[in-house]
Parts: structure tokens; sequence; C-alpha cells
């Protein structure tokens, strides 16, 4: 369509890679990272870590085999009666959490043989907030943003440690 409407016009079309829009967006910043860099990219279903070398020449390190953290946001939303899309809404209904109450584990971050998995997994730590979500006898707002927040916490932490893992396998 966007090509039919370029002739029409009589403009030119430039096709832009969605993922690969998202991979170079940090080379539109002031301070632009100097190649390699390790990208982190958290779009929709996607949750990947990225070696770029140089614009077109990326290496995938990681990927998610499940779902994706932004889809985990959105079923934990769901879980709490929240509307969709629950991303946002979620984050901003975990800033009222007690960070205190509950905690959940952060998903294929523990060490095996010397090497943590390079993938990510966000089925468990769905499954951690509906096991606490039932145990709770009725589900206040209360409830709800400190279940948010624990999430929220569990689903960030994991992608931090990913990030530092790879940065330093990768050297990066």
């Amino acid at each position: 369509y966007a090509r039919s409407l370029a002739l029409a016009w009589n403009k030119p079309f430039v096709g832009v890679h969605h993922m690969e829009g998202h991979l170079l967006a940090p080379l539109m910043e002031p301070e632009q990272p100097q190649y390699p860099f390790l990208a982190l990219l958290v779009s929709g279903g996607h949750t990947m870590l990225v070696r770029v070398e140089a614009v077109g020449c990326y290496q995938l390190l990681s990927e998610s085999i499940d779902d994706a953290v932004g889809e985990a946001f959105d079923k934990t939303a769901k879980l709490l009666g929240l509307p969709y899309p629950g991303g946002p809404v979620l984050a901003a209904l975990a800033e009222q959490g007690d960070p205190e109450r509950f905690y959940f584990k952060r998903p294929m971050t523990k060490v095996d043989h010397g090497e943590m998995p390079v993938n990510f997994s966000f089925s468990g730590l769905k499954t951690q907030v509906l096991q606490t979500v039932k145990k709770l006898d009725s589900v206040s707002e209360q409830d709800k943003a400190d279940v948010a927040r624990a999430f929220e916490d569990a689903a960030i932490d994991t992608l931090v440690i990913k990030c530092r893992h790879m940065m330093a396998r990768e050297n990066i």
C-alpha cells in the first residue's frame, strides 16, 4: 500500500525493516554508541539481545523462548483484571506498589556449569504471579499494585542481569 501511494504521489519509497529500526534507534542520540554494541530489543512480541557490528551486520545472541517481556506484562495485567494493553497500566500501578511485600524469582538467571542460560523465558514469572494472586483471599487495589511492583521488578531485573552477562561474555 505504501509503495502504491509513493508511486501515485511521485515520492520516493524507502523500505525500513521494523526490527532494524529499533536496533539502530540509538544512532539517533547525540551520544551514539560505538561499534560493536549490544542492543536490547524489547518490542511487542520480541525480547532479544543483538550484537550490532555495523549497519546491516547483526548477530542474534539471545531471544525469548516463550512470551516476550511485553507479552508477559500484558498477560500479568490481565491476571490482575487490568485493561488491554496492560503493560502501560501495569507499569503505572507498580509505582504504587510496596517493593518489599512480594518477591518473584528472576527467570533463567541462575548460572549452571559456569554459564547462565542465554535465552529469555517469562512464562515462569507469569506462573508465580498467578499462584500469588490465587493465594490472596480477595484482591484489593493495593494487592494489585504490590503484585505489579514485584512482577515489574523481576522482569526488569532479568533484562538487566541478562544484558550485563552478555556484555561481559561478548566483551562489549
